[in-house]
């Protein structure tokens, strides 16, 4: 991928936004490791809880409703505010911003880890989620502000292979956790190990990554803050904590709030583009979004998010309540789906660069590949607990999902100009998250309706299947992308 070149009139028209900023100091290969670490706390910890949902329920009584607050809190809170974090980088210094979620990512952290209670653990992992926000769209802006050409790329690999691994690394990491039972503190460990490892991030920051921002911030868009707010809010909360409470009133009267709240955000932004905002800038420019690498990009990240989010989390309750493995064993299974991802993540640059879009398109398919062989893997041999044919499965499914994300991600930031970069990293990054969470709300949900009624392998193979329809729709999506990236 070359340096970002603006040649249409839509991106041209992005580019004048913003004036161009002055060069930044390159990133160090240590810059580059310690905002890597940065970017791998937040994504562990959307997964890390899965493997232990069975252990915080026995010890907090928590119940199904505040067990799926554990998980969904966190996300909502992480997806409504990645944009205005991506914005505030912008303005204040996103290497400040970086400091100050990082900090505050190991104080929630340990905060969650000492919670007495399921109330406060559901708190603390919201607050947990808010700290990401400020945290992760640094590290995009701050490795597309810092870095050109050969450099960029393969930052942007390093990047998209850490947020793949990471989901599988974290329900590695939190039943080896979990198993382990440091010091008697049993799943408290998951959290309370983030504090040293953010305290290295933080001490790494200040020496090795460079601060960068828009060389003219503009006000955050208040009101543009709140309708996306309200617009994610009013989704995912109903559909996070619908089933689990018996879809009360509230949850009917969030999903009906949702479409006015979304029409009502998109209105603001476009009259707030096109009158200049008397020194604000709309919290979503529109024009970044006509901009074919960004709008074809986030279209194939929709439905793999969606499925992948799901995935993992219904992963993680079929290894446990289905197979009846401990904590360890549900963990170490992944192991190979997490290296054959990280493979195909190092991998992929290399073969875009021959064979274009085509790379990602066959990524897409050897997702689908192996999600056929997981569903048959487990339908057959569910009764004999044998985790080989699955295992097996999960690997070309990873070496998939190793090949189309990191390529897709690349592909969203490849034309977005530089003094943009944190709201087009918030953007593309609140898109993959908020999918991520609707996929555990949807396709969790269905699973779990569906597991009362005909038992859980029957669930399984039709929770799978409706994922398999995302698959078909990200193949067909990623015919859309730009040929190249250079």
């Amino acid at each position: 991928m070359s340096d970002t070149r603006i040649t249409s009139p839509t991106e041209a028209a992005v580019a004048a936004t913003v004036p161009q900023p002055a060069p930044h100091p390159a990133l160090s290969p240590l810059g580059l490791f310690t905002v890597l670490t940065g970017a791998a706390l937040p994504m562990v910890d959307f997964f890390i809880v899965n493997v232990a949902l069975p252990a915080i329920d026995h010890d907090l009584h928590a119940g199904p409703a505040l067990l799926e607050m554990v998980v969904g809190g966190y996300g909502v809170a992480y997806a409504v505010l990645l944009v205005l974090g991506g914005r505030l980088g912008d303005m204040v210094g996103r290497r400040r911003l970086f400091l100050w979620g990082t900090a505050a990512f190991g104080v929630t952290s340990v905060a969650c880890g000492l919670a007495p209670g399921a109330w406060e653990l559901v708190v603390a992992r919201m607050a947990q989620g808010a700290a990401s926000a400020l945290m992760l769209p640094q590290v995009l802006a701050t490795i597309q502000a810092t870095t050109s050409g050969a450099a960029r790329a393969r930052a942007l690999s390093f990047y998209s292979g850490t947020a793949g691994v990471s989901a599988t690394v974290g329900q590695v990491l939190g039943g080896v956790l979990v198993a382990a039972d440091v010091a008697g503190s049993g799943w408290r460990s998951i959290f309370l190990v983030n504090a040293p490892v953010a305290a290295v991030a933080l001490i790494l920051a200040g020496r090795a990554v460079p601060e960068t921002r828009s060389a003219r911030p503009t006000r955050v868009d208040g009101l543009g803050t709140v309708l996306l707010s309200l617009s994610l809010v009013s989704l995912l909360v109903p559909l996070t904590e619908g089933r689990a409470t018996g879809w009360p009133v509230w949850a009917w009267v969030l999903l009906a709030v949702f479409p006015f709240a979304a029409v009502a955000f998109a209105v603001t932004e476009r009259r707030l583009e096109r009158s200049g905002g008397e020194g604000r800038a709309p919290l979503v420019p529109p024009s970044l979004l006509r901009v074919r690498s960004v709008r074809t990009g986030l279209a194939v990240l929709v439905p793999f998010s969606l499925g992948w989010g799901g995935f993992m989390f219904v992963l993680a309750v079929v290894l446990q309540e289905g197979l009846r493995l401990g904590p360890l064993a549900a963990g170490l299974s992944l192991v190979p789906m997490c290296v054959t991802f990280f493979a195909g993540s190092l991998a992929g640059p290399r073969l875009f660069s021959r064979y274009g879009r085509r790379a990602v398109t066959a990524g897409a398919l050897v997702q689908g590949a192996g999600l056929l062989a997981v569903a048959a893997a487990f339908y057959r041999g569910w009764d004999a607990a044998d985790l080989w044919g699955p295992c097996v499965a999960l690997a070309v499914q990873g070496l998939g999902q190793g090949l189309l994300l990191p390529l897709t991600l690349r592909t969203v930031l490849s034309e977005v100009p530089v003094a943009q970069a944190g709201v087009g990293s918030g953007v593309m990054v609140t898109t993959q998250q908020s999918f991520m969470a609707l996929g555990v709300a949807t396709l969790g949900s269905l699973f779990l309706s569906l597991s009362d009624a005909v038992g859980m392998r029957d669930a399984l193979a039709v929770t799978l299947g409706v994922q398999l329809v995302t698959v078909v729709a990200t193949v067909l999506l990623t015919l859309r992308l730009p040929r190249t990236n250079d």
